[in-house]
């Protein structure tokens, strides 16, 4: 069984979970070793990063904020876990064919949102300040929701890759997990109380009555009917 310190415990982003109390890592002694390790390692990241070069940290670390609503600590480290993967080429085994190879996609699409920075800002993207980043990052979202193209590439393309490496990486921390209250892989432990609105006894009951979905719902036909979110087209 990996090694787990006894005063480790899984961190709630930003202690804005759902389910107090809970600790993900409560379950380490029920998982294979193999998958324990795996999960554990996630949580010793090293701190210099492989793939990314300093600038490149610089347009990345905001965007992926951005992208994550991570606004504070403690964070996922999102960027390390993209980093890890890009270094090792550690991809999805496909690429659309209007964009380069990941890695190579991620260089180059961090370039050219830097350079959009610097064309309507005079400053480059680690430079703005979060509302401008935002704009920015906005920009690219709205392009692809137009199936439009962005630097002569898809946007919408562009905007799957940030969005599924980010959102892979965040899932598959054990952070994110107390976040939702997930308690991790069933193997070999498996589940006894299959059904709506039933419990594990090691599960915790969700402390929020408030459905986030029709809240996000919302929120996207805001960013929709907002025509003048950037003050102006983006083009001028």
């Amino acid at each position: 069984m990996p090694y787990r310190p006894p005063a480790q415990h899984a961190i709630t982003p930003q202690g804005r979970g759902r389910f107090p109390g809970f600790d993900v890592l409560d379950q380490v002694h029920v998982w294979d070793d193999v998958t324990a390790g795996v999960v554990l390692a996630r949580l010793a990241l090293p701190n210099m990063l492989s793939f990314f070069t300093a600038h490149e940290v610089g347009i990345a670390a905001p965007m992926l904020d951005l992208l994550l609503a991570q606004d504070a600590e403690p964070r996922v480290p999102v960027l390390a876990l993209i980093d890890s993967r890009l270094a090792t080429a550690e991809t999805d085994g496909w690429h659309y064919d209007d964009l380069p190879e990941d890695g190579q996609a991620w260089r180059e699409t961090l370039k050219h949102l830097d350079d959009d920075a610097r064309a309507r800002h005079g400053a480059g993207y680690a430079e703005l300040d979060v509302a401008d980043q935002a704009r920015l990052l906005q920009d690219v979202q709205d392009l692809a929701d137009r199936h439009d193209s962005w630097h002569q590439m898809s946007a919408k393309h562009v905007w799957s890759l940030w969005t599924r490496y980010a959102i892979a990486a965040f899932y598959s921390h054990p952070w994110a997990w107390n976040e939702i209250g997930f308690s991790g892989p069933a193997y070999p432990r498996g589940y006894l109380n299959p059904g709506i609105n039933t419990r594990e006894k090691w599960e915790v009951p969700d402390h929020d009555e408030t459905d986030p979905v029709p809240f996000a719902r919302r929120v996207e036909r805001a960013r929709k009917a907002d025509d003048d979110l950037s003050g102006g087209d983006p083009d001028e």
